[in-house]
């Protein structure tokens, strides 16, 4: 949305905003230092230099290399990147994510970076029209979020459900959604 739009939105009280895209972010996320904003698309390792120090979290590492160029952006500028690990629960091929299977080890080897901080898991389910569809894909990601925070990853946040989804994802145990289009509308 623009500018104006989220000026506005902060008049009325909200204050955490996402992003999918960093070209367009960067001018919000200078307009409004006031806000807390959260990347929350498809990163490319090229763009991290752009994300460290703009953004309070982190919705989407998915593989290995964006680790290394969060790390190695973090580090040289001192600073620490919160983020959460996206997790593809339906197993499709053109989102993002790593697959359940392979969660914990990379969850091992993450979790060793000094300058990104592993605050939790993402996930976006196929979509549906039914919200009701989505249910067995947010169980799932609350299995696997307890059981890393069992094995002692660190874990505060589950972020998972959107605008049709979200009340099926927060009962699933979802504590942290993302709901633009019901607050915004549809992007233009």
């Amino acid at each position: 949305v623009s500018q104006e739009v989220v000026g506005q939105a902060l008049e009325l009280g909200l204050n955490t905003f996402g992003e999918n895209r960093v070209q367009e972010a960067l001018p919000k996320v200078a307009a409004f230092p006031g806000a807390q904003w959260h990347f929350i698309g498809r990163l490319q390792t090229n763009k991290a230099k752009e994300v460290v120090g703009h953004f309070a979290l982190v919705h989407s590492v998915d593989r290995w290399r964006l680790v290394q160029a969060l790390q190695k952006q973090a580090q040289e500028q001192e600073t620490v990147v919160r983020a959460l690990i996206q997790v593809n629960v339906g197993g499709e091929g053109q989102k993002g994510g790593i697959s359940p299977t392979e969660l914990q080890d990379f969850l091992a080897e993450t979790v060793q970076c000094k300058n990104l901080q592993i605050e939790g898991l993402m996930t976006i389910p196929p979509f549906t029209e039914n919200p009701e569809d989505a249910r067995p894909y947010f169980r799932e990601m609350n299995r696997l979020f307890v059981e890393c925070s069992n094995k002692g990853f660190p874990m505060k946040y589950l972020s998972m459900g959107m605008s049709n989804d979200y009340t099926v994802a927060v009962e699933e145990g979802a504590n942290l959604v993302r709901v633009g289009s019901a607050i915004f509308g549809e992007r233009n």
